[in-house]
């Protein structure tokens, strides 16, 4: 502000009164002072000038698994909506399922004075966050819940929504069901696969471990799930993808197959409606998770202090010919 003063030939008040659109600057003289700050390149740097002030810096945090997902990325869009129309940018950074990257990248952006924190947790300690939420700084859970803390909480039904893929593969015949789901740390997938246990049970069908694969899924992974699960001596005739890599990798490993199984996925993707045959669903909205985390935290931002809720977003299945395939 000094340089800018300097080359306007006014003084570092008037230069702030232009900046921040105050009145009683002529005209002229603000004309002046604008170009110099063209000429010089001058930013003024908000979060210095919010901290002064005493007030927010304006931005929230947004902790997801990967922001390459387009299930995150969806995320991250409907967050960026809300967090625009209450006047904040969004600070994103990818944890990579590390619980170590995750603390990392949260304690990084309550460093930064962010205004709130939504997270995708991706480990079950949570008791690092307990003091930046005692000074003030509210944090949502996405998706999965916290570990071992009680906080705000915005969830899909992963449980009824793998109950109803079960029945809708029993309703078309289907005895033989396999379940392809993501690590069993992970909450929405053991959460998903207890469903598809409570599944086979509301639908007379015998639990069978052997028709389950759990794991962090790989093209390779599901490959080898896949073969095993379609060529055995009692083979797999309905399989249930867990999410929505799952079930590109398992259709990949279709793509050649003399035999092709039922598929329900669950989470929706992009052409699963195109391909053939298009694929069924257990979908949810992806744009109300993220604007129920968004309104949640900034209800707390402007003052909420009401007990931690827990939010449960609901599903539903849309059949579209893969999962409506007979034995």
């Amino acid at each position: 502000m000094s340089d800018v003063a300097r080359l306007a030939g006014v003084s570092i008040k008037t230069v702030s009164r232009v900046v921040n659109d105050e009145p009683a600057v002529h005209p002229d003289t603000a004309e002046r002072v604008m170009a110099a700050i063209e000429q010089l390149g001058f930013r003024r740097n908000l979060g210095a000038r919010n901290l002064r002030r005493g007030s927010t810096t304006g931005t929230i945090g947004l902790i997801v698994e990967d922001v390459g997902n387009p299930f995150y990325s969806e995320l991250n869009r409907a967050v960026e909506r809300i967090a625009t129309s209450f006047g904040r940018q969004v600070l994103t950074g990818s944890s990579e399922e590390n619980s170590d990257r995750e603390r990392e990248l949260v304690l990084e952006f309550c460093a930064r004075r962010v205004d709130g924190i939504l997270v995708v947790p991706a480990g079950l300690q949570h008791g690092y966050l307990v003091p930046e939420m005692r000074a003030g700084t509210p944090v949502v859970f996405i998706d999965r819940p916290a570990g071992d803390i009680v906080a705000d909480t915005v969830l899909v039904d992963n449980l009824g929504g793998t109950i109803e893929a079960v029945t809708h593969l029993a309703a078309h015949g289907h005895r033989r069901i396999a379940f392809l789901g993501d690590s069993p740390d992970i909450f929405t997938a053991a959460e998903r696969l207890r469903g598809f246990r409570e599944g086979c049970v509301r639908n007379g069908i015998s639990y069978d471990e052997s028709l389950v694969s759990m794991g962090t899924p790989t093209a390779e992974s599901i490959g080898h799930a896949v073969k095993r699960l379609l060529h055995g001596p009692d083979p797999a005739t309905a399989v249930i993808a867990g999410n929505n890599r799952i079930a590109v990798h398992l259709l990949r490993s279709l793509a050649h197959a003399e035999r092709r199984p039922a598929v329900v996925g669950f989470d929706d993707f992009e052409l699963a409606d195109l391909l053939n045959p298009p694929v069924t669903v257990v979908a949810h909205d992806v744009s109300a998770l993220g604007h129920a985390a968004a309104e949640l935290l900034f209800a707390r931002v402007q003052g909420d202090q009401s007990p931690p809720r827990k939010v449960v977003l609901p599903v539903h299945l849309v059949a579209r010919g893969s999962g409506e395939a007979a034995p």
